[in-house]
C-alpha cells in the first residue's frame, strides 16, 4: 500500500468513526426523549413534556447532519462490500431514530393535553407498555452500536410482546370509554399515545433487522409476526 493509499484509508476510517459517534448521539437522544415522555405522562409533568417536544428539533438537525455526512462519504469514497453495507445501514438507522424521536415528542404532546384532563386509570397501563417499548429500544440500539446480531434478534423477538400489549390496551381503553363517556376525550389521547408507542416498537424492530443485515450480510428472512389492531387507528397515532 502506498503512502497516499494509507492516508486515504485512515481518512475513511476516521469518517466512519465520526459517523458512528453521531449515530450514537442520535440514538441516545431518541432513547432519552422516550424515557422523558413516559415520565412526563406518568407524573403529569408539563415542563418535562414541553422540553421533550422542543428537543425534537435537535434530533431533526442531527439526522440531517448524519444524512449529509453519509452522502459525502458515498460521493467521495465510493465504499464497497462491508463498508458500503455499513454506510447504507447507517443512513436507514438514522431515519428510524429520527422517527422514534418524533413519536416520543408526540407522546409528550398527548401528555400535555392529558395533564389538563381528569385522571383516567389506563394512563398507568400506557406507561407500563411504554417501559416495555423503551426496553426493546435500548436492546435494539445496543445491538446496532456493538454491532451484535444476537442482541438485535433478542430485541426483534420483543416486538410481539409490544403488539400484544397494544391490542390488550386498545380494548381496555375502549371499554373504559363505553363505561364512562366522560372519559372519551382523555382516553382518545391515551389511545393515540399508545399507538405512538407501538410504532416506536416497530421502528426499533426495524433497527434490529438492519443490525442483522449489517452483521450477517444477508437480510433477515423470517417474517415478523403482527397481531395488533392498527386498522382502527392512524398509523402515526395522530
Amino acid at each position: 500500500m502506498t503512502g497516499d493509499e494509507h492516508h486515504i484509508m485512515k481518512s475513511f476510517d476516521s469518517e466512519l468513526q465520526h459517523l458512528h459517534a453521531d449515530l450514537a448521539r442520535l440514538a441516545g437522544q431518541a432513547e432519552s426523549q422516550l424515557a422523558d415522555a413516559l415520565k412526563a405522562l406518568a407524573e403529569r409533568d408539563d415542563e418535562l413534556a414541553t422540553r421533550v417536544v422542543a428537543a425534537d428539533d435537535q434530533a431533526d438537525r442531527l439526522d440531517q447532519h448524519i444524512n449529509d455526512s453519509i452522502l459525502r462519504v458515498l460521493a467521495l469514497r465510493a465504499p464497497v462490500a462491508d463498508d458500503l453495507r455499513a454506510v447504507v445501514t447507517a443512513l436507514r438507522v438514522s431515519t428510524e431514530l429520527e422517527r422514534i424521536a418524533d413519536l416520543a415528542a408526540n407522546v409528550a404532546k398527548r401528555s400535555l393535553v392529558l395533564s389538563h384532563s381528569g385522571d383516567v386509570q389506563p394512563v398507568r397501563a400506557v406507561v407500563r407498555m411504554g417501559q416495555v417499548v423503551l426496553a426493546l429500544l435500548k436492546r435494539a440500539l445496543d445491538g446496532y452500536l456493538a454491532p451484535d446480531a444476537e442482541a438485535a434478534m433478542a430485541a426483534w423477538s420483543q416486538d410481539q410482546e409490544v403488539d400484544d400489549l397494544y391490542s390488550s390496551l386498545f380494548r381496555e381503553i375502549l371499554t373504559y370509554m363505553m363505561e364512562d363517556p366522560r372519559t372519551i376525550t382523555p382516553c382518545t389521547q391515551l389511545m393515540f399515545a399508545a399507538k405512538n408507542l407501538e410504532r416506536i416498537g416497530d421502528h426499533a424492530t426495524n433497527i434490529a433487522e438492519m443490525t442483522y443485515y449489517l452483521v450477517k450480510g444477508t437480510p433477515l428472512r423470517e417474517p415478523r409476526p403482527k397481531h395488533d389492531v392498527s386498522a382502527y387507528i392512524g398509523r402515526d397515532g395522530s
